[in-house]
């Protein structure tokens, strides 16, 4: 029964933090671009991915 006396505060101190965790993402904008995310990794960059042509000795 003591260790309920421990255990109750340290779990409302945790999801307090993480209550305040979460809001402060919410106003950092963290949440405001999710499609982009989405998309982004459907982007085919070839310029990046191309292997680069052997330089030509003179």
């Amino acid at each position: 029964m003591t260790a309920l006396l421990f255990l109750i505060p340290v779990a409302l101190f945790l999801g307090l933090l993480g209550l305040a965790g979460f809001l402060w993402a919410l106003r950092s904008g963290q949440f405001e671009d999710l499609d982009g995310a989405a998309a982004r990794i459907l982007i085919d960059d070839d310029a990046k991915n191309k292997p680069r042509e052997p330089a030509e000795i003179p």
